[in-house]
């Protein structure tokens, strides 16, 4: 669900950095072999990640949803020397296509995969002092792994949710259960005086906390 204007849209997508070529043929991998390839973070959504991630230089980043490794890979590119980012996803199936991705890149040994369910992953996980949580999982969790991860991160850290304007119905009259979910998650962050935060129109919607 593209929020902008197609041509707007457009427009951002030839001002903003080049995709990588090992993006471009992830991008294509996904949407050839792969359920709901419309699921994939894409070129100016990677470029956002990538560029955050590089302007907050990170030495531990969290993702909770792997999918196919696009996003994985634009967070990566702004680690540390020593940075790893550790990324749950729940699909087995995809460990195959994941390695296959991740060995097309420079980043593929600071990535370190976790699959199962994230809930038990995250409170196995031994870490502190994380720079930036991206949560692109099961939406209905998306408050749940905020509380389960939120002491994890360090003050100043990031926390990104994806598509939290839940294709535009989140400002209209839908009332469905999804919906209501991304509602109660944006007042609620709305609300917590522990952050601040801002959502971005981009995509379906780019939800940026900053721990206080």
């Amino acid at each position: 669900m593209e929020i902008l204007d197609v041509t707007l849209q457009s427009y951002l997508d030839t001002h903003c950095e080049p995709e990588p070529e090992a993006l471009k043929f992830i991008n294509r991998e996904t949407y050839l072999k792969v359920l709901k390839p419309n699921m994939l973070s894409g070129h100016y959504q990677g470029r956002v990640l990538s560029m955050l991630s590089k302007m907050t230089q990170p030495r531990l980043i969290l993702e909770i949803g792997t999918f196919t490794g696009y996003a994985t890979i634009c967070l990566a590119e702004g680690l540390t020397e020593d940075g790893i980012i550790h990324t749950i996803e729940v699909n087995r199936e995809l460990e195959e296509m994941l390695n296959s991705h991740f060995k097309l890149t420079n980043v593929e040994k600071k990535i370190k995969q976790h699959f199962g369910e994230a809930t038990q992953i995250i409170a196995d996980l031994d870490v502190t002092n994380i720079d930036i949580v991206f949560i692109d999982a099961d939406k209905k969790n998306n408050l749940l792994y905020f509380d389960l991860i939120f002491d994890k991160v360090r003050s100043g850290g990031l926390i990104i949710i994806d598509n939290v304007l839940w294709k535009g119905k989140v400002y209209g009259t839908d009332n469905d259960a999804d919906t209501e979910s991304f509602r109660k998650l944006n007042d609620q962050i709305a609300n917590d005086t522990r952050v601040e935060k801002l959502i971005l129109p981009v995509r379906d919607g780019l939800l940026i906390i900053r721990k206080r």
